[in-house]
């Protein structure tokens, strides 16, 4: 039965959200996912993807989210097993220790492997891909492929067979890059939206990687890109158990701003943004204060 989809952001640790999402300063009593979890149903963990997560840091997670029942965590697949291709026991029951936890308490909605442009359908990564699916079955798997060869038949048959869900994506348009989809391939549903900023090529031609990096994220969507996902979204929900709706674009906090526009055009209420956050963007979170929302709610009882 299909759910409302749920909205977040691609990780949270950030520290140029510092006075602009977040506070400037804050004490002790202040967490980050504290405050996403009060805005949004989910999160993507992204520093899986660069080290194993620590079982006891997972719990403590799960404890600042306790809030919002509704909240599922999305974490990424290390990428010792998605760009390097190792596949070592250990590492793998590493890895699942510390995720494990989550999937216990019915909290992690998808497990994230995200393979870069080079790995494209062939016969030799269509093997790949159904041993690491093999090697981390008791996930619920997404994987998101940045090689438009992936779109054949046959390769999303390979997502059909082995209950992986299709990550669409949306990113810069470059030579063979996966276009806006709607797949639905497993329960899970699953969008990720990087920005279109042209200068960011998640194909990887870059002459300058560390500038690319300063710009990889620097992408705001206007209310008219945001309503063509809001279709492709909608279609994919109506089939899914779940459907999240992720955005990677953090620079200046545009994935909080993008984010709080579509669960709104999609109907999940209209939660309040930072109030730096909206003096930065005035325009597209006018009706994103305190005050507006209020007001909302009394002409609602009226």
């Amino acid at each position: 039965m299909s759910t409302s989809p749920l909205f977040g952001t691609a990780g949270w640790s950030y520290a140029h959200w510092n006075g602009l999402v977040y506070p400037k300063v804050y004490g002790s009593g202040f967490h980050p996912l504290e405050f996403l979890a009060r805005r949004f149903d989910t999160v993507e963990i992204n520093s899986s993807f660069y080290q194993h997560l620590k079982p006891e840091v997972v719990r403590l997670w799960m404890k600042k989210v306790e809030a919002n029942p509704r909240f599922q965590f999305t974490a990424k697949l290390h990428q010792r097993f998605t760009h390097s291709r190792v596949l070592d026991d250990t590492e793998v029951a590493a890895f699942a220790d510390g995720l494990r936890p989550m999937l216990r308490a019915k909290k992690l909605g998808a497990v994230l492997m995200q393979f870069p442009w080079s790995f494209r359908f062939t016969a030799e990564n269509k093997d790949f891909f159904i041993r690491l699916r093999r090697a981390f079955h008791e996930f619920p798997l997404v994987a998101e492929m940045r090689h438009s060869s992936w779109m054949a038949e046959e390769a999303v048959g390979v997502f059909l067979d082995y209950r992986v869900g299709f990550c669409n994506i949306d990113q810069p348009d470059y030579m063979r890059a996966m276009p806006p989809t709607s797949y639905l391939t497993s329960g899970v549903g699953y969008v990720r939206l990087h920005g279109r900023n042209p200068q960011n090529s998640l194909g990887g031609y870059s002459r300058d990687a560390a500038s690319q990096r300063v710009r990889q994220h620097d992408y705001l969507y206007s209310e008219a890109e945001l309503a063509e996902w809001a279709k492709r979204i909608e279609h994919i929900r109506r089939f899914a158990d779940s459907t999240f709706v992720i955005f990677n674009n953090d620079a200046q906090g545009k994935s909080v701003v993008n984010a709080l526009q579509l669960q709104s055009l999609m109907g999940g209420g209209r939660a309040t943004a930072p109030k730096e956050l909206r003096r930065k963007f005035p325009m597209e979170l006018e009706q994103f204060g305190s005050g507006y929302t209020e007001q909302q709610s009394l002409f609602s009882a009226a």
